[in-house]
């Protein structure tokens, strides 16, 4: 029985019958990519162990193919032979110590595979994919099935605890399920018992293979969210029959890779999926768990309060911190490093071909390489500015010993955090902020608002020496010191570019910093100058209203309706059509740049914003030229013809410059100055490259 006053459903043991889980957590599969470098086992046995440490009851790897075909890249990781193992094993040893169980995740990619050898169970190409498959023989179906098989005991000889199947997110054994990719008359198509076939065929030949004293988790896609996807009764009369082939655990597949509804991204609402997960657990003998967009003990306690699911999986939470558990039980929630769903250092990074990381926590991945170690050589900083490099510097500074004083101009820590945190879908920024505020404080960093740090020679000893502090004319308190610090780290970040347009400082124009921070009025007719991130999230503010909101500010019955997700599970797929939200301005999105608009957005999250803008009818142009705003509008060149746009408010995102007037003066003072963040490169707003520069320097300094 759990003690925990804090989180009690979430941790309650899970006897399993040959074996007990010690709590209800599990930290999901995740392709790091370390899978594939050159040594990358030995870091990754330290990214495992650094999650089992910090409380996870059960771990499952990155997906492994049980052999070349299912690989999901030419290089990609496979366990096939018995050689194998001692490399696998490494992974088991990470987390022995900490009474953690770990499963090794068997995933033939199918015709998602990136490489010519790829097989499904039709020839039919995958719109996310350049390789057309080809269509297995039943003999090679049944090969197959018996290489699950050898993988899972080699898995099991190798010392894991058990193997997760993965039957979902249209991999191949999700492409035999569906009528979409299935069109076979075979004993392995035609029928919902057809379809099915192999599935559990290849379950009962792992549990024969293995025994029962082993955990076998299936994946098992509950919402395909494609046109020609499973219905209810195909996964629940699947369900029944992978029960009785020996599946331990049933664990929640959402959505397709090629479907185009969100499962993931930050406008996802809170464990929006889980109606599906509560209604398998209704028919279902075995446990369930509950998965996608859950980040935080509460929403995980209320879902296992309200017998939703038996078990909570996460996957990038662990990304973001791997001491989440530990921090839960002992009831410190707030000082978990909370996965805001940006996808930018993980899930982007991986279909790069990059390592992943994670933007919040730069040091996911690097486990080995990128360390805060305690100096023996305190020092003295000073930090300005207080946006996500600086407070993100300033923590892993204090981390190291070093005395950190904070200074930032406005009235609150977050720089450009607070602008983020307004957009629809992206409240998730407030706990960014939480975080480092909570963080900052329990290192003792000493923050200092409203203050605008100067450096003037002619006070600084008499600060030094008094602590004299002089007014400026707008009565904030202006700091002039130069000696009272070892080093100073300037990340003063970036002011928005003022393109030379004629005009442009007509009254119908406003910057982005305008409407986000000064919430000016705004008219019905807008258009947008810069096409980058801010552009289209300056669009999203001023298009979605706030409506039908949760008590933690995401959308709820209004994103199902406008993504077109059934919540009755009466349609193929979970499918249905998607209804039209309303249009409360019109909307015009323009970029000098030729080409797709949003180009340069998240790979996995692009797609999302583009289809939001499309929702609401928003007009994209690029190859703008502009020519002048007057009281007619914007006056503007594309594609040879000369055009007029009639608007009330010209809103300006086209692209920032960074503040590095204070560096330069400090250099010619012969200070010891570092820059970071916006202050060091603007370009386009890029979080992820200014925390992790401010990791990079913490370790350093």
């Amino acid at each position: 029985m759990s003690t925990n006053s804090f989180y009690p459903n979430l941790f309650q043991p899970l006897d399993l019958g040959f074996t007990q889980l010690k709590n209800r957590v599990i930290m999901g599969s995740m392709h790091t990519g370390l899978e594939e470098e050159k040594g990358g086992f030995d870091k990754l046995t330290e990214f495992y162990r650094q999650r089992a440490k910090g409380g996870v009851g059960l771990i499952i790897t990155g997906g492994i193919s049980p052999n070349f075909r299912g690989r999901l890249s030419p290089f990609a990781s496979q366990l096939s032979f018995s050689w194998q193992r001692k490399k696998y094993n490494k992974l088991v040893t990470a987390v022995e110590d900490y009474d953690c169980k770990i499963c090794l995740q068997l995933l033939h990619a199918g015709r998602y595979a990136y490489h010519p050898f790829s097989v499904s169970a039709n020839a039919i190409q995958s719109p996310i994919t350049p390789f057309k498959p080809k269509a297995l023989s039943e003999r090679q179906i049944v090969k197959t099935i018996s290489q699950f098989a050898k993988s899972a005991l080699l898995a099991k000889q190798a010392g894991f605890h058990g193997v997760e199947i993965m039957g979902s997110e249209g991999y191949l054994i999700n492409q035999f399920l569906s009528e979409l990719t299935n069109k076979r008359t075979d004993k392995w198509g035609g029928s919902r018992e057809g379809r099915c076939r192999f599935a559990v065929e290849l379950v009962r030949a792992v549990r024969k293979q293995v025994g029962q004293d082993f955990i076998i988790i299936f994946r098992i896609s509950l919402l395909d969210l494609v046109t020609q996807g499973q219905t209810w009764q195909d996964i629940e009369y699947l369900a029944g029959q992978l029960q009785k082939a020996g599946v331990t655990i049933f664990n929640s597949g959402i959505g397709w890779h090629e479907a185009r509804v969100p499962t993931i991204v930050t406008s996802v609402p809170k464990a929006a999926f889980v109606f599906a997960t509560e209604k398998l657990k209704q028919v279902s003998s075995v446990p369930v768990v509950a998965t996608n967009r859950i980040n935080m003990p509460d929403v995980a306690e209320s879902i296992l309060q309200k017998q939703q699911a038996d078990l909570i999986c996460m996957a990038r939470p662990f990304l973001a911190d791997p001491a989440w558990v530990n921090k839960a039980e002992q009831g410190k929630a707030q000082q978990i490093n909370t996965c805001i769903a940006c996808n930018q250092a993980c899930l982007d990074h991986v279909f790069q071909g990059k390592r992943a990381s994670c933007l919040v926590n730069p040091f996911a991945c690097y486990e080995t390489e990128l360390t805060i170690q305690a100096t023996n050589k305190p020092k003295k900083l000073a930090v300005i500015g207080g946006g996500p490099a600086g407070m993100a510097f300033s923590l892993y500074a204090a981390q190291k010993g070093h005395r950190v004083t904070l200074y930032e101009a406005s009235h609150e820590l977050g720089g450009q955090f607070n602008y983020a945190k307004q957009i629809p879908g992206k409240g998730e920024f407030n706990h960014t902020l939480r975080y480092f505020k909570e963080m900052l404080k329990a290192h003792s960093v000493e923050i200092k608002l409203n203050e605008t740090f100067t450096l003037g020679t002619e006070i600084a000893n008499s600060f030094k020496e008094e602590g004299s502090i002089e007014k400026n004319v707008s009565g904030k308190n202006e700091i002039n010191e130069q000696t009272l610090y070892d080093e100073y780290i300037v990340a003063t970040g970036i002011k928005p570019r003022v393109p030379n347009i004629e005009g442009i400082n007509h009254p119908c124009v406003v910057s982005y910093v305008d409407v986000l921070r000064d919430h000016v009025k705004v008219g019905s007719h807008v258009a947008i100058i810069g096409a980058g991130g801010i552009g289209f999230d300056v669009a999203e503010y001023l298009l979605e209203e706030p409506v039908d909101k949760t008590s933690d500010g995401t959308l709820q019955h209004h994103w199902y309706k406008q993504w077109g997700v059934d919540t009755e599970l009466m349609a193929p797929g979970g499918l249905i059509a998607a209804e039209k939200p309303l249009v409360k301005r019109k909307i015009t999105l323009l970029q000098r740049k030729p080409g797709k608009l949003g180009k340069n957005l998240g790979k996995t999250s692009g797609w999302v914003h583009r289809k939001t803008l499309q929702q609401y009818d928003v007009t994209m142009l690029s190859g703008v030229e502009y020519k002048k705003i007057d009281d007619q509008g914007l006056h503007y060149v594309v594609d040879q013809q000369v055009c007029r746009l009639e608007v009330d408010t010209i809103v300006v995102c086209a692209g920032q410059e960074s503040e590095r007037g204070l560096y330069e003066k400090m250099l010619k003072k012969g200070c010891v100055v570092h820059l970071l963040g916006g202050a060091f490169e603007a370009g386009e707003l890029d979080a992820k490259k200014a925390i992790r520069q401010a990791a990079d320097l913490a370790t350093k300094i």
